[in-house]
């Protein structure tokens, strides 16, 4: 199957693209935003990696003809987990927070929970292909983030905000000038996940607390999710303040440490030589 079939996008309108991976048919299936700026063009996490997402986007003439523009294409994962990151290593240039960076290097299926099954996807990218055998290919980063960097697109500038709690590592990425919000896992419209291998409830909570600060600052119209469609500020607030409230009490924490203990074991059986 060639690239193009594979993938499919809809334009927003002012440089910005949602690509989805047509075939990968799982609430797994992760948002792929591609943001085009003046210097500099940005794609917000990857999918799978299963086709060439770089080919895709030079197929479909997404970034243009300019031919001032020298810069290749960045791409930066909002956390390293598969669905996100499977496709980074097609990149030239990748950006993930630096607690990942190792997990990403070294290719560790663990970290990146990577879990695949043959059911959920609807038909194979090539003959003969099977879920079971499915990794995470090791990339090495070449930008490394950190909290209040700015990635400099030219006519419009991303913040890296580091919001822990999904993954040690997951960030979300603002455009303030905007007011857009690339969120990743951090949040999006549906049941957040905090009980997989280094997530953590505390930091959920935190972080969740910084979104409703953002909401209540009037720094957010629109959230552009890892997962799902988009939303405004009011649901970014009911969906983080549902999340504060609900983790907080006994029953929701001895419910997540039963599922951590489930997803790790589970992970290291399907994931034996990955580094832990």
């Amino acid at each position: 199957m060639s690239a193009a079939d594979w993938y499919a996008h809809k334009s927003l309108g002012d440089g910005l693209f949602w690509i989805q991976e047509r075939f990968y048919q799982s609430e797994n299936r992760a948002n792929i935003w591609l943001l085009r700026g003046s210097h500099q063009d940005v794609v917000i996490d990857t999918g799978l990696g299963l086709r060439s997402l770089p080919d895709y986007i030079d197929g479909n003439g997404l970034l243009g003809k300019d031919p001032q523009r020298k810069n290749p294409l960045l791409a930066i994962a909002t956390h390293a987990h598969f669905d996100h990151s499977g496709g980074l290593h097609q990149f030239q240039q990748v950006g993930v927070h630096s607690a990942e960076v190792d997990a990403l290097a070294n290719g560790d299926n663990f970290e990146t929970v990577t879990w695949l099954s043959d059911r959920e996807i609807a038909e194979a990218p090539s003959p003969g292909w099977r879920a079971r055998h499915y990794k995470v290919k090791a990339v090495q980063p070449t930008h490394i983030l950190q909290e209040g960097d700015v990635i400099n697109l030219g006519d419009r500038q991303l913040t890296v905000l580091h919001m822990p709690g999904h993954s040690r590592g997951s960030i979300c990425l603002h455009d303030r000038d905007n007011k857009l919000l690339f969120s990743g896992d951090v949040v999006y419209d549906g049941a957040m996940i905090d009980w997989l291998p280094y997530s953590h409830v505390s930091d959920y909570i935190s972080s969740c607390e910084r979104l409703v600060g953002l909401v209540d600052s009037e720094q957010v119209d629109q959230v552009l999710p890892g997962h799902y469609n988009t939303f405004g500020a009011k649901r970014l607030h009911r969906i983080a303040t549902t999340y504060i409230s609900r983790a907080e009490t006994c029953p929701a924490k001895f419910s997540t440490f039963a599922w951590s203990t489930l997803a790790g074991v589970a992970l290291r059986a399907f994931n034996p030589r990955s580094a832990c």
